[in-house]
Order: C-alpha cells, then sequence, then structure tokens
C-alpha cells in the first residue's frame, strides 16, 4: 500500500500537474474519466477500460514504479495489460513488476511545419480502396509494425502512390490534442530516393492543419530515422519504456 502526494481527477487536473507535457496531452484524451496520481516528482494515471493503455507517467521514473508496484499487488493492475513510464532502468522494473515485455522507445515531438521536402506533394489521404495495396505494402515493408488497416486507434492512413503501386505509407495515430505518426514505411525497392523525408514531412504538415503539435515514436537504435525526423523538426524528445505485465 502507498500513500501518494495528491490524487487528481479528470484529465484537465492531470495535464494541469504535468505542465501540459506533449506526452501527457497524446496519452489524455480531455473526454475521457481519467484518475491519477502526483507522487514524488511523478505524475500519472490509470485510463478508462478499452484505452490502448492501462496507464502512464511522466516524471520522475522511481516514484512512478512506486505507484504502480501497489497498484498491480492491490489489482488495480492485471496480467496482459501495459503501462508507460519514463524511460526506467529494466533491472529495477523487473524487481517491481512481473514483466512480460519491456520495450524503450523514444517519443520525439514538434511544434512547427518540417522544411519543406521534395516530392512532398506526392502524399495524399488513402482511402477505403487503397486497403488491399496499403495491407500488401505493410507486409512486404514492415511486417512486424504495430499499424495495420483496421486497427483501432487508427485515425487514417496517408502514403505517395506512382500510378497504381502505392510506394509508401503511414498512420496517422492522433489522440488527445497532439497529432501523431506511426508505421511508417517504404516499399523496399525504393529506399534512399527521399520518399520517407517526403512521406514524414507531407504527414506532418496535414497533422498541421489540425493541431498545434505533431510526435511520433521511434526505436532508439533506429540511427538513421532519428537523424531523418530530427532533420524534419522532431527536436524535443521524452524517453520512454513500455511495459505489458506478466
Amino acid at each position: 500500500m502507498i500513500t501518494v502526494d495528491e490524487v487528481l481527477t479528470g484529465p484537465e487536473a492531470l495535464l494541469a500537474a504535468t505542465g501540459n507535457h506533449p506526452y501527457a496531452r497524446h496519452a489524455l484524451r480531455r473526454d475521457q474519466a481519467a484518475r491519477g496520481w502526483r507522487h514524488g516528482g511523478a505524475v500519472g494515471s490509470l485510463l478508462p477500460p478499452g484505452e490502448w493503455s492501462a496507464g502512464g507517467a511522466v516524471g520522475a521514473p522511481g516514484p512512478a514504479l512506486d505507484v504502480f508496484a501497489a497498484q498491480r499487488a492491490d489489482g488495480a493492475l492485471s496480467a496482459g495489460q501495459s503501462i508507460n513510464l519514463p524511460r526506467a532502468d529494466p533491472a529495477e522494473v523487473s524487481a517491481r513488476l512481473p514483466v512480460a515485455r519491456l520495450i524503450e522507445w523514444d517519443f520525439l515531438w514538434s511544434t512547427g511545419p518540417p522544411p519543406r521536402q521534395p516530392e512532398q506533394e506526392r502524399v495524399v489521404r488513402l482511402t477505403g480502396a487503397d486497403r488491399p495495396a496499403l495491407a500488401a505494402l505493410i507486409e512486404e515493408a514492415f511486417p512486424s509494425t504495430t499499424s495495420r488497416p483496421g486497427d483501432p486507434g487508427i485515425v487514417g492512413w496517408y502514403g505517395i502512390r506512382d500510378g497504381d503501386r502505392l510506394l509508401a505509407c503511414g498512420a496517422d495515430r492522433s489522440r488527445g490534442d497532439i497529432g501523431f505518426l506511426a508505421g511508417l514505411t517504404v516499399a523496399p525497392g525504393h529506399r534512399g530516393r527521399g520518399l520517407g523525408a517526403a512521406l514524414t514531412a507531407g504527414m506532418t504538415c496535414a497533422l498541421f492543419d489540425r493541431y498545434d503539435a505533431v510526435a511520433l515514436g521511434v526505436y532508439p537504435d533506429n540511427v538513421g530515422a532519428i537523424r531523418l525526423y530530427r532533420r524534419l523538426g522532431f527536436t524535443a524528445a521524452e524517453r520512454r519504456t513500455s511495459i505489458r505485465l506478466a
């Protein structure tokens, strides 16, 4: 059992406690009944059932782990659910929580449109008629992706075509009041020609029509992608650890 420093009720109180941190703005929707806490330099929450994650936190990882470990012990969190922490030592996480899977990743964001890229005007919003081509491209170019046609949480898809062939695609996974890019990929035979930059820039510009900040996630060992994203203005970063509970 743990006593938190402050109980927070509702997304507005939670967002204010984080200083409107971009990750919190992405994770929380203003219309959901989130409940949370402030504890020892961390602000975290549990999300309603059926959301993309059971909960998450920003700030200091140690106090966040303290709270989530207590919630797991008292049954508020259960096996199979996922939580998202500030970057934490995997050994410390495993010592405190039953971990089925742990992933380290970086949440990058931008607050302004990217520099214009050659051919970004080729980026178009895809429709239902593109679904077979989209599924085929993903299977060929990015079979390990967590973004596929029909997945919950995907607002829409964008792509670059060459005639009837789809050469590149990306998912709009915007939520909260932050635009979010996911599942960006280019057909293997067309890489190295600037299509990844064009796709990212075109999608980012499209999302800036609706949001004041746009974000994406990237694995820290994907050095080439990080270099590209930083060149396109995604220079702010929050290092994250995602856990699926055993």
